[in-house]
Formats: C-alpha cells, sequence, structure tokens
C-alpha cells in the first residue's frame, strides 16, 4: 500500500470516529478546534470521569467494536466531555478531504437514485429503500462536512432538500446543528440562513413556534455576550420580530433595555430596539388590542424606557 493510500485509509478512519461521535452524542452543544498540545491538559483534567470509559468496550454507530487501544488512539485526536467537543487541529486538513469526498460521493449515488426513480415513474421498493439509505448517510456526512467547512452551500442545500421531505421533529435537529455550527462560527451567514429557513417551513404547524421564537432570541443574546457588533446575529433577531405577537414584543423591549445599557457601543441592540417599536406602531390596532390582554401598563413603561435610550 502507498504512503498515500495509507494516509486516505486513515482519514476515513478519523472521518467515522468523528461521525460516531457525533451520533453517539447528539446533545454536543459545543465545538472547539484544540492545538495537540492542550490535549494533554484536557486529559489531565477529565482523568477521573474517562478512567471508566477508557476501560470499557465501545460500540461503534455500524455495529463494529471498538476496542480499549483504539479508543486511547480517538483520544488523540477527538476530546468529547459534558456535550462539549474538541478537535485536535493536527487532523483538520485530512479529516475534512475526507468528509468532502464521502459527502459527494454519496451526493452523486443519490442524484442517481433520484433520477431513475423518476424515469421509471414509479418508486420501486428496492429504489425507495436504496434512496433512504442514501439520505441518511447525506444527512451524517454533511452533518460532519459542515462541522468542519460551515460555509459548505451544497451541503446545507442537501440538508434542506432532505428535511422537508421528513418529520417536523427532523427540523428540530436542524436548530441544533446549525446552532453547533454558530458555537465556533457566530458569524456564519449560511448558517444564519439555515435557522430562518427552518423557523419559516415550521411557522405554520409549529404548535410551540411561539416558544421557539423565544428561544431564538435568547441564543442571539447569548453570542452578542461573546461575538460583539455582530450585525448577521442581530439582522437574525430583527427578522424573527415580523413572527412576533404583541405581547412577545414588548417583553423583547423590557428585556433588551438592560442589555443596551450594558453596550452602549454596540448599535445594533439601539437597531433592534428600534424595529420593535416599528412593529408595534405599524399595527394601528396594537394598542387597543394589547389592553384587552391587561398591558396597558405595560404598553405605557416600554414606551417610556425606549424614549430613555
Amino acid at each position: 500500500m502507498s504512503e498515500e493510500s495509507h494516509s486516505n485509509v486513515e482519514a476515513m478512519d478519523l472521518l467515522r470516529q468523528f461521525e460516531d461521535i457525533l451520533e453517539f452524542d447528539a446533545l454536543i452543544d459545543e465545538l472547539g478546534f484544540i492545538h495537540p498540545s492542550q490535549f494533554a491538559l484536557l486529559k489531565e483534567e477529565s482523568y477521573i470521569s474517562s478512567n471508566l470509559s477508557d476501560e470499557a468496550i465501545h460500540q461503534s454507530a455500524d455495529g463494529v467494536v471498538i476496542s480499549e487501544e483504539s479508543s486511547k488512539q480517538d483520544n488523540l485526536y477527538f476530546w468529547n466531555r459534558d456535550h462539549k467537543l474538541g478537535i485536535s487541529t493536527h487532523v483538520l486538513l485530512p479529516l475534512y478531504r475526507a468528509a468532502k469526498h464521502v459527502f459527494m460521493t454519496t451526493l452523486k449515488q443519490y442524484r442517481m437514485c433520484d433520477n431513475q426513480s423518476d424515469k421509471v415513474g414509479i418508486c420501486l421498493p428496492a429504489s425507495s429503500s436504496s434512496c433512504d439509505h442514501l439520505e441518511s448517510m447525506l444527512l451524517r456526512h454533511s452533518k460532519s462536512l459542515l462541522l468542519l467547512s460551515c460555509d459548505f452551500l451544497t451541503a446545507w442545500n442537501c440538508r434542506k432538500l432532505i428535511v422537508s421531505k421528513k418529520k417536523l421533529s427532523m427540523f428540530v435537529d436542524e436548530l441544533l446543528l446549525s446552532e453547533l455550527v454558530l458555537s465556533y462560527s457566530p458569524k456564519s451567514e449560511q448558517a444564519w440562513n439555515h435557522r430562518r429557513w427552518v423557523i419559516k417551513s415550521i411557522s405554520a404547524n409549529c404548535s410551540n413556534f411561539n416558544e421557539i421564537l423565544g428561544k431564538e432570541s435568547e441564543l442571539v443574546e447569548k453570542i452578542a455576550e461573546r461575538s460583539k457588533m455582530n450585525y448577521r446575529a442581530w439582522n437574525h433577531r430583527c427578522w424573527l420580530i415580523s413572527y412576533m405577537t404583541i405581547e412577545q414584543v414588548l417583553y423583547e423591549l423590557k428585556k433588551s433595555r438592560s442589555w443596551a445599557a450594558l453596550h452602549v457601543a454596540d448599535n445594533c441592540c439601539f437597531h433592534y430596539r428600534r424595529r420593535l417599536l416599528l412593529k408595534f406602531m405599524e399595527n394601528q390596532n396594537s394598542v387597543e388590542e394589547t389592553v384587552s390582554y391587561g398591558h396597558n401598563a405595560d404598553i405605557v413603561q416600554a414606551l417610556k424606557l425606549s424614549c430613555c435610550f
């Protein structure tokens, strides 16, 4: 086996390890890229919790048993604890190349399968099963690819195509994925666009839609704390206003005041408050509607507080 072939095999093995981690821990909410020299410190800090897992035998997603030796090898490049994932910068390039190759190959196969179904005119059971399997593989591979290259538009569009055919719960998974991308790339335009696509898609059929809007607003505020003057994040928050009820608009006005007071140099928040006021005022009957909900005092107070800025 040539050196290049051996290198490709190692890269594919790294990709399998990476994708198995993502599948095993579906609640990962933060991703970071770590210099190899920092892994020793991370291992030392997590020694107690990892001691038991090092002795265990791990079962991978495809049913292949991973030995203790293999598990230790994984730890050289991946660190996963408390739903946080670290990837060694040493393997980023080969990992990305492997992820891109596998994704593009699977996408080509999926398009061929889809075209065959269209030509036949009917969906045969075997063809349907094959396409379903390829869709699952595309979701798996595109996830790992996007976590390594968040602006890979083809991968985002592929997920839109597949998820749009699935159940509503799949859309919620897309919010989790894009949030994970934003944890290391808070200004990723493609990740924010994907969230808007999800919200627009579920707006008519989601029973807890208002709750999702509230969490979206909180996400922007959390990201804005660590990513100053993040226009893309605040633009997303402004976009959410069109879906908000009058009650939510009032709540956001009151909540954002303290944030604006603590971040006077960040004019994004003031622009957001301006958009909230415009939303409140554009409906001629908004005051009467909110009075019926018993929020008359809240309206006056919110407007007074807004005038302070």
